[in-house]
C-alpha cells in the first residue's frame, strides 16, 4: 500500500509540471487553432537552456526560470510571427508539416550542437526526498510542483484580470467577432505562441534536475497531465519502467477515440 500512494503522490507531482506543458499547448490552440507539434521541443530547448545556465553561470535550475520565461517567450513570439503567422488560414495538413518540420529542425540542431548524448544536470538536491509516514517524497519533484501552482495562479489571474488576458480569451472564444470587436488578433496570437513556448521552456526548467536532458521529449493540460503522471509513475512500479511510454501513448489514443475535443471538452460544428 505504502508503495502504492508513493507511485500515486510522485505521478500526481510530475503530473503538474506536465500540466504546465498542456496548458501552453491548450492557449496556442485555443487562440490560433494549430495544434502546435513542436511544443515538445520547446520543452527540450528550456532544459538545455536551463543546463548551460547551471553549467556556465551556476544558475541553480529553479532561479533559472526568471531567464528561461523571458527567453522562450520571445523564441516562440519570433516562430509565430515568421513562421505560424504565414500557415494560420492555410489547410491544418499544412499546419501540421510545418509544426513538424519546426520540431525537427530544433531538435536536430541542437543534436548537432551538443550531440545526442545525455546530459545530467546534477544539483546537491536533485536526490533528495523527504518521508511523511513512511512515504518518500522527492524534493525537487515537491518544489517544481509548488512553482507549477505558483505560475498557474499567476496565469489566470493574467488571462482573467487583465485586458491583454481577456482580449486572448476572447480571440480564443471566436477569433472573428475578437476582431471585429477592435482587438488586435494578430498580436494575441504572438502573445499566445510566446506563452506557450515559455510556459514548455518553465516546464524543462522544472524538470531538468530530475530527468536526463537529450533532444527529445513528450508532453501532455491540467487533468490530462495528472493522469499522464500517475499512469507513468504506477506503471512503471507494477509493470516495470519500459512500459511507461506504451501506457502513455495507449492513453492518448483512447482518448483521441473516444474524447478527441478533450477530457472536459465539448466538440463544436
Amino acid at each position: 500500500m505504502a508503495v502504492f500512494l508513493q507511485s500515486m503522490i510522485s505521478g500526481i507531482l510530475i503530473g503538474g509540471v506536465y500540466a504546465l506543458i498542456g496548458i501552453g499547448l491548450t492557449i496556442i490552440f485555443g487562440v490560433m487553432r494549430v495544434i502546435n507539434f513542436a511544443h515538445g521541443d520547446l520543452l527540450m530547448i528550456g532544459m538545455y537552456m536551463t543546463y548551460f545556465l547551471f553549467a556556465l553561470l551556476h544558475i541553480d535550475p529553479f532561479v533559472s526560470i526568471v531567464v528561461t520565461i523571458p527567453l522562450m517567450f520571445l523564441f516562440g513570439a519570433f516562430l509565430q510571427k515568421v513562421f505560424i503567422n504565414r500557415v494560420l488560414g492555410a489547410l491544418p495538413q499544412n499546419q501540421i508539416l510545418l509544426t513538424i518540420g519546426m520540431g525537427l529542425v530544433m531538435s536536430n540542431a541542437i543534436m548537432l550542437a551538443f550531440t545526442s548524448d545525455y546530459k545530467i544536470l546534477s544539483t546537491t538536491y536533485s536526490s533528495a526526498s523527504f518521508n511523511i509516514f513512511g512515504i518518500s517524497i522527492s524534493s525537487p519533484l515537491l518544489i517544481s510542483f509548488a512553482i507549477t501552482i505558483a505560475i498557474t495562479l499567476a496565469l489566470y489571474w493574467f488571462l482573467y484580470r487583465t485586458d491583454t488576458g481577456q482580449a486572448i480569451r476572447a480571440t480564443a472564444q471566436d477569433r472573428d467577432a475578437a476582431q471585429l470587436m477592435g482587438i488586435n488578433v494578430k498580436r494575441m496570437s504572438i502573445i499566445a505562441f510566446g506563452m506557450g513556448a515559455a510556459l514548455a521552456g518553465t516546464a524543462g526548467a522544472l524538470i531538468s534536475p530530475t530527468y536526463y536532458i537529450f533532444p527529445h521529449s513528450i508532453v501532455g493540460a491540467t487533468l490530462g497531465g495528472v493522469i499522464i503522471g500517475i499512469a507513468e509513475s504506477v506503471g512503471g512500479v507494477y509493470l516495470g519502467s519500459g512500459w511507461k511510454d506504451v501506457i502513455v501513448f495507449i492513453l492518448f489514443l483512447l482518448v483521441l477515440l473516444f474524447k478527441p475535443s478533450g477530457l472536459l471538452g465539448t466538440s463544436k460544428d
